[in-house]
């Protein structure tokens, strides 16, 4: 089939636009680089069904080709990056999201959106099945980026409701793996260049909070599944299991050897207690769970990290894509 994926260049779309690729689907890879880089789908490049676009998704766009899946991921998605970019944040979830949901609907397309566990907030339900409605501060520093995609949301399933759209929703716990940047401020990413750089492994708060972790294959096995799927959703995506970010940081500095030790910090406003999904909907309607336990995930993304380290800066870019338009 034919897809587009926004936010194509990012950690998450990188592998999917390789996922859908390697299946073979002819791919439509639509980013402006804000906040993710050339270098993720460098290898992609000379593909004969890849088609990369440098394209802004808060403007209207269109593809000269059939399309049968909009796989919509384009946002920022680490606290650092919405601080700094509030506004597109918030544009990208409502401009943006109703540009692509136009582009599937034009197309007869399927339309997936990549929503996010922040839609729940701070719950106070734990862990959190998707009929929680979540406990989330509207005017909070991570309010741009939760009722982004809690917008997002609303407007896909009216599209859904009023146009008989084909639309599909996943909320996304926390995912981990190769093509994380390092210094995206996420927890993973962070704990593993700490390590592996000798510094200290800074906590926020006491190292009680917890989060789920999902190794990136198994989040892309799936999305994949929920596209091919006519699952409206919503539906979580992430891992069940359950660890405290002291925890975590204990087995990156045990998977890593590192000497480092640990800091605590105040902890940020807002940020969440507990982060587990149910995800019985996503085992009974696609067949889905994750396989790949913490322990191998972080081996395989610590090397990863490592390998990088050990390249030269410019080793992703050596290849320049001839941008097509949209």
């Amino acid at each position: 089939m034919h897809a587009v994926v926004t936010g194509g260049g990012g950690f998450l779309g990188a592998h999917l636009c390789e996922a859908l690729l390697r299946r073979g689907d002819t791919v439509w890879c639509l980013d402006n680089f804000s906040t993710s880089s050339p270098g993720n789908i460098a290898h992609l490049y000379s593909h004969p069904r890849f088609r990369p676009v440098r394209a802004d998704v808060t403007a209207p766009f269109d593809v000269p080709e059939p399309v049968h899946v909009v796989a919509h991921l384009a946002s920022p998605a680490s606290p650092p990056d919405y601080d700094r970019l509030p506004l597109q944040t918030l544009a990208v979830g409502s401009r943006g999201t109703e540009n692509a949901l136009r582009l599937a609907l034009r197309h007869g397309a399927r339309f997936l959106l990549a929503s996010t566990s922040e839609v729940y907030g701070d719950p106070a339900t734990h862990p959190q099945p998707e009929e929680y409605w979540g406990n989330v501060n509207p005017i909070g520093p991570r309010s741009v980026y939760d009722e982004a995609k809690r917008y997002a949301e609303a407007l896909a399933s009216a599209y859904r409701r009023s146009r008989a759209l084909n639309v599909g929703i996943v909320r996304i716990f926390n995912t981990y793996g190769p093509r994380m940047r390092p210094y995206d401020g996420r927890v993973v990413s962070t704990f593993i260049r700490q390590a592996l750089e000798g510094s200290p492994l800074t906590i926020y708060g006491d190292g009680s909070q917890t989060r789920s972790f999902c190794y990136v294959d198994d989040l892309i096995r799936g999305l994949t599944a929920m596209a091919d799927s006519g699952c409206a959703g919503p539906v979580n995506l992430g891992n069940p299991r359950e660890h405290t970010v002291r925890e975590l940081a204990e087995l990156v500095l045990e998977t890593a050897g590192s000497p480092s030790r640990i800091e605590y910090h105040p902890l940020p406003t807002d940020d969440p207690t507990h982060r587990q999904p149910v995800i019985t909907r996503a085992r009974e309607q696609l067949g889905w769970s994750p396989v790949i336990s913490i322990e191998e995930g972080l081996e395989r993304t610590i090397a990863w990290f490592a390998n990088q380290s050990r390249q030269p800066d410019s080793a992703s870019y050596r290849v320049r894509p001839a941008f097509l338009e949209a």
